[in-house]
């Protein structure tokens, strides 16, 4: 299979455009309980992993729902927590670049962060957590 047909395989899919529809979700989600957090805890980076953990069980259920359509188990959610770690990872470098030292308010760091990494994940999500290829 060549690059091309790869790339077509895996990212021009209705999986694909259902895991972008609730990556938004996900992304507002993220976002909106990393500020609420922020209101609580009154450090804007635990704020963010609060918050970045919470809407990803959401996550969870909303791709077993409707994207790879799967019962609920607890393997299934810690492999797409697993698969999650380098979009964990990549967020937490751009929040930290972003808010502290580029100095943006909490929620614009927010948002960049959630923009990157999302091929990647769902790759891992797709392959790694719900085992299609």
């Amino acid at each position: 299979m060549t690059l091309t047909e790869k790339i077509k395989h895996h990212f021009f899919t209705r999986e694909f455009i259902l895991f972008l529809v609730i990556g938004c979700i996900n992304t507002f989600n993220g976002t909106f309980l990393s500020w609420l957090y922020a209101f609580v805890i009154h450090d804007n980076n635990i704020a963010f992993n609060f918050g970045y953990i919470t809407a990803n069980v959401i996550a969870y259920w909303l791709n077993s729902r409707f994207v790879f359509p799967e019962p609920l188990s607890f393997k299934r959610l810690l492999k797409f927590a697993v698969s999650y770690i380098p979009n964990y990872i990549i967020q937490n470098i751009i929040v930290v670049i972003v808010y502290n030292i580029m100095g943006f308010p909490p929620i614009v760091s927010y948002l960049t962060a959630a923009v990157i990494g999302v091929p990647v994940t769902f790759l891992f999500v797709k392959i790694f957590a719900f085992g299609r290829t």
